[in-house]
């Protein structure tokens, strides 16, 4: 039994490798479907939110967060130097937290109530926030993964030395 339990725990190098795919597809697509959707509502509704709270130069903030959340996740789900677009992502979720966020506490989905109308919920709090720099935070330590532009260049820069 135990050598059955061993070898049903055992890492498997090809599943290790696959890992970084579907943490880049969640958060790559997250990002990019949260940028899109600030930018579909218009040149001047992102910038007034990030104005009323209270955030210097809202429409520059406003829209580079669009944009950080645009091609950071795009960049993401192409595995493209992750560790470089990171860093905005993070800014941008701790941004989050700290002016969203963290009154509301951990949890991003509070129920408050379903009737026959639906569910309603609460503010959500920063627990999300925290998933999306968990994952991108692996993403730069463990690397993108196969099918990535990071994985290509490293390759490339490896057959470059020993040419």
């Amino acid at each position: 039994m135990s050598n059955f339990l061993a070898a049903l725990l055992e890492p498997r190098a090809v599943l290790l490798r696959w890992a970084p795919v579907p943490l880049r597809l969640i958060v790559g697509y997250g990002f990019l479907a949260h940028g899109l959707a600030k930018a579909a509502r218009g040149y001047d509704a992102f910038p007034a939110i990030v104005q009323a709270m209270g955030l210097p130069m809202p429409h520059l903030l406003g829209w580079l967060t669009i944009l950080v959340e645009i091609f950071g996740g795009l960049a993401i789900l192409l595995g493209a130097l992750v560790p470089l677009v990171s860093i905005p992502m993070a800014i941008v979720l701790l941004v989050a937290i700290f002016t969203v966020h963290l009154p509301y506490g951990f949890s991003s989905i509070k129920l408050q109530a379903v009737t026959a109308a639906g569910a309603t919920f609460g503010q959500p709090g920063y627990e999300t926030d925290l998933l999306y720099l968990a994952g991108l935070a692996a993403l730069v330590m463990g690397g993108a993964g196969p099918l990535s532009i990071d994985g290509y260049i490293r390759r490339r820069i490896r057959g470059a030395r020993f040419s």
